[in-house]
């Protein structure tokens, strides 16, 4: 049920997933180069909740309704790309807006976090097909070992984030805007072409 492949798939999963919430996760570190501990925490955890419940959410569409989701899965790259360039949109307006101005930037509130997270798991939904041919308590186990990943790996990028951001000070909003709606372009890219 359980082997050394099983575990090791699972992680590779949660790596290549993961990607896309790790450089958004760079952008906010960016952007907020003075995030607390505890809020490091919550943003990383944020994405690994959308990570881990994607791909959950996919493996159940994938179980009951395949045909529904078949359909949406085509809207996917479209999404991800309206709300990273968005979010991205307008990161860069404001970097450049406040390019010159001391003041502190404001933090990345929750409902932009929400929109990321959505924005950067979304293709995972699509992974429910490739954990198909698990029963529920394998689904489940993969999806909670790609949560964890994903967290691990956002926190990380998060400090990477603030230590360049604080060397960036005013351009941190502008590379981050940038970042998120490259990331956007990219999703739809590799999905549609």
């Amino acid at each position: 049920m359980f082997d050394l492949a099983f575990f090791i798939n699972s992680i590779l999963l949660g790596v290549g997933l993961a990607m896309d919430a790790f450089s958004v996760s760079l952008a906010n570190g960016l952007n907020e180069p003075k995030m607390k501990s505890g809020k490091i925490c919550g943003v990383a955890g944020i994405f690994s909740l959308f990570q881990f419940a994607m791909p959950m959410i996919g493996w159940i569409c994938v179980c009951t309704v395949a045909r529904c989701f078949a359909i949406f899965e085509k809207c996917i790259p479209w999404i991800a790309l309206l709300l990273l360039g968005y979010i991205g949109g307008k990161m860069l307006y404001e970097g450049i807006k406040n390019k010159d101005s001391d003041e502190e930037k404001p933090a990345v509130g929750i409902k932009a976090l929400l929109i990321q997270g959505v924005a950067t798991s979304i293709d995972a939904l699509s992974v429910g097909f490739t954990i198909s041919g698990h029963n529920f308590i394998q689904a489940l186990i993969a999806c909670l070992l790609i949560g964890v990943v994903t967290f691990f790996i956002c926190f990380a990028g998060i400090l990477i984030g603030k230590t360049a951001g604080t060397k960036l000070a005013g351009k941190a909003g502008i590379l981050g805007g940038v970042i998120l709606i490259l990331i956007g372009i990219e999703i739809f890219v590799t999905n549609v072409f």
